[in-house]
């Protein structure tokens, strides 16, 4: 499926959220200051590291009854005016945020941690951008997975990140008090 903005000779049109939301959730992409993006699905171990960060982190979740934790290119709309839709891997939003959120379509409420996991087609640049995004709508920590280098970096603010290899145990004591996972095991 393929969407694109309506064009005219004098001006471009630019997509919104809602022409996004309009085209299903199926539609492969993201809107990025209201141009649509094209993005391919994730291969299988991209996926795997996906779901191993999602399962261990939603049964942390699910027993404290903190809120939630999605996987799956969560729609989360970053910026308007022109509209920004990134589609983050997994995300953990409280159910206090949760609460604030419309009941439809994309989050508009920013997520406390946003996770992404670098595919071989992701280009620094990219990632660097969607990190800003993030933190400049309110996540408060954005963790990049590298699979190929078996680590993760964890951003609170612009240029402030720490980085756990496989050795480490990956934590977020601000966010999820008393969650600990060793890195390693996003990997296995």
């Amino acid at each position: 499926m393929s969407i694109t903005a309506p064009s005219s000779p004098q001006a471009e049109s630019l997509l919104t959220a809602e022409d996004l939301w309009r085209h299903g959730p199926t539609a492969p992409g993201e809107i990025v200051r209201g141009r649509f993006i094209e993005m391919p699905p994730t291969g299988h171990p991209l996926a795997s590291v996906e779901g191993n960060i999602a399962r261990e982190l939603g049964s942390f979740v699910k027993r404290q009854a903190l809120g939630k934790v999605m996987p799956g290119e969560v729609g989360i709309i970053t910026q308007h005016d022109p509209d920004t839709v990134r589609g983050a891997d997994v995300v953990y939003i409280s159910n206090e945020r949760l609460a604030r959120a419309q009941p439809d379509g994309y989050l508009d409420v920013a997520p406390e941690l946003t996770i992404e996991v670098v595919s071989p087609n992701d280009r620094r640049t990219e990632i660097d951008e969607k990190v800003s995004e993030y933190l400049a709508c309110g996540v408060e920590a954005v963790w990049i997975i590298d699979p190929r280098n078996r680590r993760v970096t964890c951003w609170r603010a612009p240029g402030e990140a720490r980085t756990y290899g496989q050795d480490d145990v990956l934590e977020e004591p601000g966010i999820l008090p008393g969650f600990s996972l060793a890195v390693r095991e996003l990997f296995e």
